[in-house]
């Protein structure tokens, strides 16, 4: 049986950042920590269902959110550009560490962010030539 391949979504909610960034100033300072792990660990399970797609599809197999494996294609499998994958995925991860780093560390924070995201991007291109 193969399952029909959906694209994860791509964009976590602004809301959801929106909705910290009010809580943290409701609660105040000492809810703080608890309330950005909780954002990231909203992150981490958007990237981590993001590169599972994307392996998949590069491997050439469909898988449909909240199922637990992937199927074998059907046919010839498909060949992917992951140019797209890594550039939205660095725009969502960068918007709201913008926000964090910005908001935590100042200038340098947001430097420091930027700078590993763009290291990423660029070592995923380095790799992509290589091929």
């Amino acid at each position: 049986m193969c399952h029909i391949g959906r694209v994860p979504d791509n964009t976590l909610p602004r809301d959801e950042l929106r909705a910290t960034i009010e809580a943290r100033r409701d609660l105040g300072p000492d809810y703080e920590q608890a309330l950005v792990e909780s954002f990231l660990d909203k992150i981490d399970s958007a990237i981590e269902a993001r590169v599972r797609a994307e392996v998949a599809a590069q491997n050439g197999y469909q898988v449909q959110p909240g199922t637990p494996g992937a199927s074998p294609p059907r046919g010839r499998p498909k060949q992917t550009d992951s140019t797209i994958p890594i550039a939205l995925g660095s725009l969502g991860i960068g918007i709201p560490l913008t926000a964090i780093a910005a908001g935590e560390a100042g200038p340098a924070g947001l430097f420091l962010a930027w700078t590993g995201i763009i290291l990423v991007n660029v070592a995923a291109a380095l790799g992509r030539r290589r091929r």
